[in-house]
């Protein structure tokens, strides 16, 4: 291999490890039509069961005597961490690959698409509230939001 063949390559792989890369973990955008959508109704519920568990965390080690920072601090970014993933699924998986466009002209399935788009809003607000708070009145209007979601979205999306 020549000298110069190396050296780009090195070039290369240091350029690459030092570009930002961003955390695409909902799925491909391509679309590649390879889809799941049961399993991402799954994975937001599993994200609220771990932002519940946060809460909970967070509220049991705020009163404690003698305070763990370490770890209130770990189960913090634990809640936010969760909440961005499902906001990132909400967003990036249904708003944008499988919820399509409907126009006002087309009757019910124009009322399902406002109705989706309703609960995904919703969703997202609430993630947002978890986010800000340890009120787990938030958690329960979550599981509301994805139940009454997953509901419509498999009405229409026979899988």
């Amino acid at each position: 291999m020549k000298i110069r063949t190396v050296l780009t390559l090195a070039i290369i792989t240091v350029i690459m490890t030092m570009w930002p890369v961003s955390d695409a973990c909902s799925h491909c955008e391509i679309p590649c039509g390879i889809y799941d959508d049961s399993m991402r109704y799954d994975m937001l519920s599993e994200h609220i069961t771990t932002i519940e568990k946060s809460m909970s965390m967070i509220t049991e080690l705020s009163v404690a005597g003698d305070k763990n920072y370490n770890q209130l601090v770990r189960w913090v970014v634990n809640k936010e961490n969760h909440a961005d993933k499902f906001m990132e699924i909400v967003t990036r998986y249904f708003m944008t690959q499988r919820v399509k466009p409907t126009a006002a002209d087309a009757g019910e399935a124009y009322d399902d698409y406002v109705k989706h788009l309703t609960y995904f809003h919703e969703m997202l607000v609430y993630a947002m509230k978890c986010k800000q708070t340890v009120d787990k009145a938030n958690i329960e209007k979550l599981r509301e939001l994805v139940k009454g979601s997953r509901g419509l979205y498999f009405k229409e999306h026979k899988h």
